[in-house]
């Protein structure tokens, strides 16, 4: 049965992303505008919650309830936390001294290691200091700073990342758009020192437009945002199983969902962004 999804927010100008449910409210980015958003499922309220995010995209909380975020543009091109005090805190800007190019999204392991993608969409490139796109990896270390890793040399425009309840794969959306690119989900498995192996197609939607933002359920499926008005089956929340098999799709009332997160009090609502600005959410039923 497909899910029903209600406006409960916006549309705003620009892009909503990163939604993100801390247990009792809901933060999701909005990035032309250089913002979080709060929405309180309780009173309806949606609120500003914090500004000057440098186009900020991908969220996620720390064990603490921290949120840390992907500054995409502007004067960030970096992945930051922001501090319970108001202080915000560079997790990684750099790798091997030259500039990030676009940080997206982001997501934590078992072990408190911070995954980020680096992509650069659009055209224009002629800030990159990098000569690849990339997935990093981001250690803590006893004194408070962070190492950083380059995990993928096969990527270009990684997006949205999820890593599997076990911690033994990390699941990629390969999002280049262009004639000939790949638009893949992703399945790497993660060896025990930490590295990355040989990756497996787990869906193609080549020439459609692909997973944007993803995220996992209890039972370890893939819940993610893909598609588009302009070909294919549309805008979609697709649900995998671990093995790429479609479970499920569930049709969004607007152009490009962005990104996805659950929440509520049960965790069976899903909230969905969008690329016009939408914040939706559905009851996951069936």
């Amino acid at each position: 049965m497909a899910w029903h999804f209600e406006l409960v927010a916006g549309p705003f100008g620009g892009i909503t992303e990163g939604p993100v449910w801390d247990g009792r409210v809901l933060f999701f980015s909005n990035i032309q505008n250089n913002r979080i958003m709060r929405y309180d499922p309780a009173t309806g309220e949606c609120t500003v919650w914090r500004t000057g995010t440098n186009e900020g995209n991908g969220l996620v909380l720390d064990k603490a309830g921290q949120l840390c975020c992907c500054e995409g543009g502007g004067e960030g091109r970096r992945v930051v936390r922001y501090r319970h005090d108001g202080t915000t805190e560079v997790i990684a800007d750099r790798f091997e001294g030259k500039r990030l190019n676009s940080p997206n999204d982001l997501t934590f392991d078992a072990q408190g290691r911070l995954w980020f993608t680096d992509p650069r969409y659009g055209d224009y490139r002629a800030d990159m200091e990098l000569d690849h796109e990339s997935i990093y990896r981001c250690d803590p270390q006893p004194d408070g700073s962070w190492t950083i890793q380059r995990m993928t040399v096969d990527t270009t425009c990684p997006n949205g990342l999820a890593i599997a309840h076990d911690q033994k794969t990390l699941y990629v959306a390969q999002s280049k758009y262009g004639e000939n690119e790949k638009r893949e989900l992703r399945a790497y498995p993660i060896r025990d020192d930490g590295t990355l192996d040989q990756y497996q197609v787990l869906h193609n939607f080549y020439p459609h437009r692909g997973i944007d933002g993803m995220r996992l359920d209890d039972e370890g499926n893939i819940i993610a945002t893909a598609g588009w008005e302009q070909s294919g089956p549309g805008p979609m929340i697709y649900v995998f199983a671990p093995n790429g098999r479609v479970l499920a799709t569930h049709p969004v009332p607007a152009d490009r969902p962005t990104n996805c997160c659950r929440g509520d009090g049960d965790l069976r609502s899903l909230y969905v962004t969008t690329i016009g600005g939408h914040l939706f959410r559905a009851r996951m039923t069936g």
